[in-house]
Protein backbone atom coordinates (compact mmCIF):
# COMPACT_ATOMS: atom_id res chain seq x y z
CA UNK A 1 0.00 0.00 0.00
CA UNK A 2 1.47 3.25 -0.76
CA UNK A 3 2.39 4.73 2.22
CA UNK A 4 3.41 8.49 3.31
CA UNK A 5 6.46 9.31 1.46
CA UNK A 6 4.89 7.45 -1.49
CA UNK A 7 1.84 9.85 -1.30
CA UNK A 8 3.75 12.71 -1.45
CA UNK A 9 5.58 12.02 -4.50
CA UNK A 10 2.54 11.00 -6.44
CA UNK A 11 0.92 15.02 -5.02
CA UNK A 12 4.18 16.49 -5.85
CA UNK A 13 3.75 15.26 -9.77
CA UNK A 14 -0.06 16.20 -9.50
CA UNK A 15 0.66 19.74 -8.14
CA UNK A 16 2.96 20.31 -11.66
CA UNK A 17 0.42 18.67 -13.79
CA UNK A 18 -3.02 19.58 -12.66
CA UNK A 19 -3.47 22.23 -10.61
CA UNK A 20 -5.30 25.69 -12.00
CA UNK A 21 -6.38 23.09 -14.35
CA UNK A 22 -9.85 22.34 -15.46
CA UNK A 23 -11.38 18.60 -15.53
CA UNK A 24 -12.83 18.06 -18.61
CA UNK A 25 -14.68 14.48 -18.67
CA UNK A 26 -14.90 11.77 -16.18
CA UNK A 27 -15.28 7.96 -17.57
CA UNK A 28 -15.77 5.76 -15.05
CA UNK A 29 -15.42 2.22 -15.82
CA UNK A 30 -15.53 0.29 -12.38
CA UNK A 31 -18.56 1.25 -10.56
CA UNK A 32 -16.85 -0.84 -7.52
CA UNK A 33 -14.62 2.08 -7.74
CA UNK A 34 -17.28 4.89 -6.81
CA UNK A 35 -18.19 4.66 -2.94
CA UNK A 36 -20.19 8.39 -3.08
CA UNK A 37 -23.29 8.14 -4.77
CA UNK A 38 -25.26 11.55 -3.71
CA UNK A 39 -22.69 14.19 -6.29
CA UNK A 40 -22.59 13.71 -9.89
CA UNK A 41 -19.45 13.67 -11.51
CA UNK A 42 -21.20 16.79 -13.56
CA UNK A 43 -20.43 18.85 -11.12
CA UNK A 44 -17.19 18.83 -11.50
CA UNK A 45 -16.46 19.41 -14.84
CA UNK A 46 -15.24 23.04 -16.41
CA UNK A 47 -14.24 23.42 -12.42
CA UNK A 48 -10.20 24.20 -11.93
CA UNK A 49 -8.34 22.15 -9.55
CA UNK A 50 -7.38 24.30 -6.48
CA UNK A 51 -5.10 22.50 -4.14
CA UNK A 52 -3.70 18.69 -3.56
CA UNK A 53 -3.64 17.15 -0.26
CA UNK A 54 -2.62 13.96 1.66
CA UNK A 55 -5.15 12.36 4.18
CA UNK A 56 -3.57 9.93 6.17
CA UNK A 57 -2.65 7.51 2.94
CA UNK A 58 -5.39 8.96 0.85
CA UNK A 59 -4.79 11.63 -1.90
CA UNK A 60 -7.51 14.66 -2.05
CA UNK A 61 -8.01 16.97 -5.55
CA UNK A 62 -9.68 20.05 -4.55
CA UNK A 63 -11.52 21.37 -6.97
CA UNK A 64 -13.39 25.11 -7.22
CA UNK A 65 -16.12 25.46 -4.55
CA UNK A 66 -14.55 23.34 -2.31
CA UNK A 67 -15.90 19.83 -4.33
CA UNK A 68 -13.15 17.07 -3.85
CA UNK A 69 -12.30 13.73 -5.46
CA UNK A 70 -10.83 11.50 -2.97
CA UNK A 71 -8.57 8.29 -3.50
CA UNK A 72 -7.94 5.92 -1.49
CA UNK A 73 -5.09 3.54 -3.63
CA UNK A 74 -5.31 0.48 -1.08
CA UNK A 75 -2.47 -2.22 -2.25
CA UNK A 76 -3.03 -2.57 -5.54
CA UNK A 77 -4.41 0.86 -6.71
CA UNK A 78 -2.32 3.09 -8.72
CA UNK A 79 -2.08 6.36 -10.45
CA UNK A 80 -0.68 7.09 -13.72
CA UNK A 81 -0.88 9.91 -16.18
CA UNK A 82 -0.65 10.73 -19.90
CA UNK A 83 0.27 14.48 -21.38
CA UNK A 84 -2.53 15.32 -23.95
CA UNK A 85 -2.16 13.23 -27.02
CA UNK A 86 -0.99 10.52 -25.89
CA UNK A 87 -2.31 6.80 -26.37
CA UNK A 88 -6.06 6.46 -24.04
CA UNK A 89 -5.82 3.47 -21.78
CA UNK A 90 -7.65 0.61 -22.12
CA UNK A 91 -9.96 -1.29 -19.92
CA UNK A 92 -7.47 -1.51 -17.10
CA UNK A 93 -8.14 1.82 -16.42
CA UNK A 94 -11.10 1.94 -13.00
CA UNK A 95 -11.57 5.72 -13.93
CA UNK A 96 -9.89 8.08 -16.50
CA UNK A 97 -10.07 11.89 -15.71
CA UNK A 98 -9.36 14.16 -18.39
CA UNK A 99 -7.78 17.41 -18.06
CA UNK A 100 -6.64 20.46 -20.06
CA UNK A 101 -2.92 19.04 -20.04
CA UNK A 102 -3.11 15.10 -19.90
CA UNK A 103 -5.41 12.02 -18.38
CA UNK A 104 -4.80 11.00 -14.85
CA UNK A 105 -6.02 7.61 -14.51
CA UNK A 106 -6.14 4.71 -11.91
CA UNK A 107 -5.46 0.81 -12.18
CA UNK A 108 -5.41 -1.60 -9.47
CA UNK A 109 -3.55 -5.16 -10.30
CA UNK A 110 -5.30 -8.69 -8.88
CA UNK A 111 -8.90 -9.59 -8.84
CA UNK A 112 -9.62 -8.46 -5.50
CA UNK A 113 -10.58 -4.59 -5.88
CA UNK A 114 -10.48 -2.51 -2.66
CA UNK A 115 -9.17 1.14 -3.96
CA UNK A 116 -11.63 3.16 -3.44
CA UNK A 117 -12.92 6.82 -4.60
CA UNK A 118 -14.95 9.34 -3.23
CA UNK A 119 -16.53 12.59 -4.79
CA UNK A 120 -17.02 15.28 -2.04
CA UNK A 121 -18.48 18.60 -0.98
CA UNK A 122 -17.79 20.92 1.54
CA UNK A 123 -14.43 20.94 4.37
CA UNK A 124 -16.43 18.91 7.06
CA UNK A 125 -17.31 15.55 4.81
CA UNK A 126 -14.02 15.92 3.63
CA UNK A 127 -12.50 15.74 7.53
CA UNK A 128 -14.73 12.67 7.82
CA UNK A 129 -11.93 10.82 5.10
CA UNK A 130 -9.08 11.55 8.05
CA UNK A 131 -8.68 8.76 9.91
CA UNK A 132 -7.21 10.93 12.76
CA UNK A 133 -3.57 9.91 13.30
CA UNK A 134 -1.50 12.90 14.02
CA UNK A 135 1.27 13.91 11.64
CA UNK A 136 4.72 12.54 12.64
CA UNK A 137 6.49 15.81 11.88
CA UNK A 138 4.33 18.06 14.04
CA UNK A 139 5.20 16.23 17.03
CA UNK A 140 8.03 16.00 19.31
CA UNK A 141 9.47 13.74 21.83
CA UNK A 142 7.06 14.25 24.30
CA UNK A 143 3.96 14.33 22.31
CA UNK A 144 4.74 11.48 19.78
CA UNK A 145 5.56 9.64 23.40
CA UNK A 146 1.73 10.13 24.20
CA UNK A 147 -0.31 9.08 21.60
CA UNK A 148 2.22 6.05 21.32
CA UNK A 149 1.37 4.76 25.02
CA UNK A 150 -2.08 5.65 24.70
CA UNK A 151 -3.02 1.98 24.05
CA UNK A 152 -0.65 -1.11 24.91
CA UNK A 153 -0.31 -3.02 21.69
CA UNK A 154 2.76 -4.12 20.29
CA UNK A 155 4.79 -1.20 18.31
CA UNK A 156 4.25 -2.32 15.23
CA UNK A 157 0.16 -2.35 15.42
CA UNK A 158 0.38 1.11 16.78
CA UNK A 159 2.64 2.33 14.39
CA UNK A 160 0.69 1.60 11.64
CA UNK A 161 -2.60 2.67 13.19
CA UNK A 162 -4.26 4.90 11.29
CA UNK A 163 -6.02 6.79 14.42
CA UNK A 164 -2.63 7.01 15.78
CA UNK A 165 -0.10 7.94 13.01
CA UNK A 166 -0.94 9.50 10.00
CA UNK A 167 0.53 7.54 6.97
CA UNK A 168 2.88 5.09 8.17
CA UNK A 169 1.87 1.12 6.84
CA UNK A 170 3.67 -2.10 6.58
CA UNK A 171 7.02 -1.06 4.48
CA UNK A 172 8.21 1.77 6.07
CA UNK A 173 7.17 0.57 9.97
CA UNK A 174 9.45 -2.52 9.42
CA UNK A 175 12.66 -0.31 8.05
CA UNK A 176 11.49 2.18 10.92
CA UNK A 177 11.72 -0.23 13.49
CA UNK A 178 15.49 -1.96 11.98
CA UNK A 179 16.37 1.17 12.42
CA UNK A 180 15.39 1.71 16.27
CA UNK A 181 16.59 -1.63 16.82
CA UNK A 182 12.70 -2.78 18.41
CA UNK A 183 11.21 -5.70 18.06
CA UNK A 184 8.03 -5.39 16.35
CA UNK A 185 6.22 -7.27 18.65
CA UNK A 186 7.68 -5.42 22.12
CA UNK A 187 4.67 -3.50 23.84
CA UNK A 188 4.10 -0.03 23.44
CA UNK A 189 3.77 0.87 26.97
CA UNK A 190 6.90 -1.46 27.88
CA UNK A 191 9.87 0.48 25.95
CA UNK A 192 11.97 2.52 28.00
CA UNK A 193 12.68 6.36 28.07
CA UNK A 194 15.95 5.56 25.36
CA UNK A 195 13.75 3.03 23.34
CA UNK A 196 10.77 5.32 22.91
CA UNK A 197 13.40 8.04 21.86
CA UNK A 198 15.49 6.38 19.04
CA UNK A 199 11.86 4.81 18.05
CA UNK A 200 10.60 8.76 17.66
CA UNK A 201 14.14 9.55 15.65
CA UNK A 202 14.14 6.88 13.66
CA UNK A 203 10.53 7.05 12.83
CA UNK A 204 11.07 11.10 11.91
CA UNK A 205 14.76 9.73 10.05
CA UNK A 206 12.91 7.20 7.96
CA UNK A 207 9.93 9.27 6.80
CA UNK A 208 12.16 12.17 5.72
CA UNK A 209 14.93 9.96 4.23
CA UNK A 210 12.30 7.61 1.98
CA UNK A 211 10.32 10.89 0.76
CA UNK A 212 13.61 12.93 0.16
CA UNK A 213 14.50 9.38 -1.99
CA UNK A 214 11.82 8.88 -4.05
CA UNK A 215 11.04 12.58 -4.73
CA UNK A 216 15.04 12.31 -6.29
CA UNK A 217 14.41 9.72 -8.15
CA UNK A 218 11.15 10.61 -9.40
CA UNK A 219 12.27 14.16 -10.34
CA UNK A 220 10.12 15.59 -12.70
CA UNK A 221 8.32 12.56 -14.27
CA UNK A 222 5.23 10.90 -13.36
CA UNK A 223 5.54 8.13 -10.23
CA UNK A 224 4.66 5.11 -12.91
CA UNK A 225 7.06 2.48 -10.70
CA UNK A 226 4.87 2.97 -6.83
CA UNK A 227 6.46 -0.06 -5.05
CA UNK A 228 6.44 -1.17 -1.12
CA UNK A 229 9.62 -2.72 -2.40
CA UNK A 230 13.08 -1.38 -2.79
CA UNK A 231 16.67 -2.44 -3.21
CA UNK A 232 17.83 0.17 -0.94
CA UNK A 233 15.40 -1.09 2.03
CA UNK A 234 17.09 -3.18 5.34
CA UNK A 235 14.82 -5.63 6.22
CA UNK A 236 11.53 -5.04 4.50
CA UNK A 237 11.37 -7.62 1.41
CA UNK A 238 14.39 -8.73 2.27
CA UNK A 239 13.42 -12.40 4.09
CA UNK A 240 16.49 -14.52 4.09
CA UNK A 241 18.80 -11.74 2.95
CA UNK A 242 21.89 -10.23 5.40
CA UNK A 243 21.08 -7.51 7.09
CA UNK A 244 23.16 -4.72 6.47
CA UNK A 245 23.85 -3.77 9.83
CA UNK A 246 25.22 -7.57 10.92
CA UNK A 247 24.88 -9.92 8.19
CA UNK A 248 22.27 -12.06 10.32
CA UNK A 249 19.55 -13.27 7.35
CA UNK A 250 16.58 -11.12 7.59
CA UNK A 251 13.23 -13.15 9.47
CA UNK A 252 9.66 -12.63 8.78
CA UNK A 253 6.51 -13.07 10.35
CA UNK A 254 3.35 -13.69 8.06
CA UNK A 255 -0.44 -13.27 8.78
CA UNK A 256 -3.52 -12.56 6.61
CA UNK A 257 -1.90 -10.26 3.34
CA UNK A 258 0.68 -8.74 5.54
CA UNK A 259 4.48 -10.02 6.65
CA UNK A 260 6.57 -8.40 9.14
CA UNK A 261 10.06 -8.54 8.28
CA UNK A 262 13.07 -7.90 10.80
CA UNK A 263 16.11 -8.87 12.10
CA UNK A 264 16.37 -11.13 14.96
CA UNK A 265 19.91 -9.88 16.08
CA UNK A 266 19.35 -6.08 15.35
CA UNK A 267 15.83 -6.05 16.70
CA UNK A 268 14.85 -9.40 19.19
CA UNK A 269 18.49 -10.10 21.18
CA UNK A 270 18.91 -13.48 18.88
CA UNK A 271 15.47 -14.51 19.00
CA UNK A 272 12.93 -15.84 16.62
CA UNK A 273 9.39 -14.57 16.62
CA UNK A 274 6.85 -16.91 16.29
CA UNK A 275 5.43 -17.48 12.58
CA UNK A 276 1.97 -17.98 12.78
CA UNK A 277 1.92 -20.77 10.31
CA UNK A 278 5.27 -21.92 10.13
CA UNK A 279 5.85 -22.17 14.10
CA UNK A 280 2.45 -24.29 14.23
CA UNK A 281 3.74 -26.68 11.54
CA UNK A 282 7.00 -27.31 12.82
CA UNK A 283 5.91 -26.99 16.57
CA UNK A 284 8.41 -28.63 18.61
CA UNK A 285 11.05 -28.77 16.06
CA UNK A 286 10.70 -24.22 15.62
CA UNK A 287 13.81 -22.78 16.17
CA UNK A 288 13.77 -20.46 18.97
CA UNK A 289 17.10 -18.30 18.61
CA UNK A 290 18.91 -17.30 15.03
CA UNK A 291 21.93 -19.09 16.63
CA UNK A 292 19.72 -22.41 16.65
CA UNK A 293 18.10 -21.30 13.40
CA UNK A 294 21.92 -21.75 11.78
CA UNK A 295 23.22 -24.39 13.20
CA UNK A 296 20.37 -26.84 11.57
CA UNK A 297 19.48 -26.67 8.42
CA UNK A 298 15.36 -26.74 8.28
CA UNK A 299 13.14 -27.03 5.40
CA UNK A 300 10.64 -24.13 6.26
CA UNK A 301 13.89 -21.92 5.88
CA UNK A 302 14.91 -22.19 2.23
CA UNK A 303 15.72 -18.73 0.66
CA UNK A 304 11.99 -17.51 -1.13
CA UNK A 305 12.50 -18.13 -5.05
CA UNK A 306 11.25 -14.45 -5.32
Amino acid sequence: MPELPDITVYISALESRIRGTSLKSVKLQSAFLLRTYDIPFDRLINRRVTGLRRIGKRIAIGFEDDYWIVFHLMIAGRLHWRDSGGKPPGKSALIILTFDNGLLFLTEAGTRKKASLYLLHGGKSLALQNPGGVEIDTLDLKTFSHHFTRFNHTVKRVLTDPRIFSGIGNAYSDEILHRARLSPVKQSQKLSPDEMARLFQATRDVLREWTEQLLKQTGTAFPEGVTAFHPEMAVHGKYNEPCPVCQTRIQRIRYADNETDYCPRCQTEGKLLADRALSRLLKKDWPKTITELEENSLPGFRPDPR
